[in-house]
């Protein structure tokens, strides 16, 4: 008789145990799709800042001509915006809803021709987003008169809640400086920026 009690106390143990690990089990995995989900986003914004700046220098270049690629409008397939928004599409369903991209390329205008801080003029889709002006070469011409190069320069700034959004489960997240929470809800701001020089 001595062996039936005991074997219903470890069955009643064993049942405490996995009701005390279950909360924390949970909070360990939606932690972990959070963060998953986080830095799928943050690879995708890099990727698409990095191939939209190669692309507004190299466009649609051939052996017979080329030129650069038209930073808009965002409909069409040929512009730089577009192809940013399409490269976010990776990681997000509506990009265009909650994402902004400025485009600075010599297509759009150059500020400043022939002045030592000669830049890229930039377009912004949509055109109310505001972004840090563009920086202007720092390797000048031989008669030191104005840059050598032009940068071309894409910025890409996405805001997105976690799959997750309720706030224990978010606290890795949270470590991130893009990351806020106000009244328990958690939300992201990435930006992203890529310059290459084009003549």
């Amino acid at each position: 008789m001595r062996s039936g009690s005991c074997r219903q106390s470890e069955s009643g143990q064993s049942l405490l145990e996995t009701i005390l690990i279950i909360p924390l089990l949970l909070l360990i995995i939606a932690n972990a799709i959070n963060f998953g989900y986080f830095f799928l986003m943050a690879l995708n914004l890099t990727s698409a800042s990095r191939s939209s700046t190669l692309y507004s220098i190299m466009g649609s270049a051939t052996p017979a001509g080329s030129g650069f690629a038209p930073a808009g409008p965002t409909t069409s397939i040929t512009s730089v915006s577009h192809l940013a928004y399409q490269d976010l599409t990776g990681a997000v369903s509506a990009p265009t809803v909650n994402g902004a991209v400025q485009v600075c390329s010599p297509s759009v205008g150059i500020t400043n021709p022939g002045n030592a801080n000669q830049t890229s003029a930039c377009s912004s889709f949509p055109s109310t987003a505001t972004f840090p002006t563009p920086n202007s070469d720092p390797e000048l011409n031989s008669g030191n008169t104005a840059p050598a190069f032009i940068l071309n320069r894409v910025d890409i700034r996405y805001t997105f809640t976690p799959p997750i959004p309720a706030m224990p489960f978010n606290l890795v997240v949270l470590l991130s400086p893009a990351c806020s929470s106000v009244g328990g809800n958690t939300t992201c701001t990435f930006y992203r920026h890529s310059e290459m020089r084009g003549m």
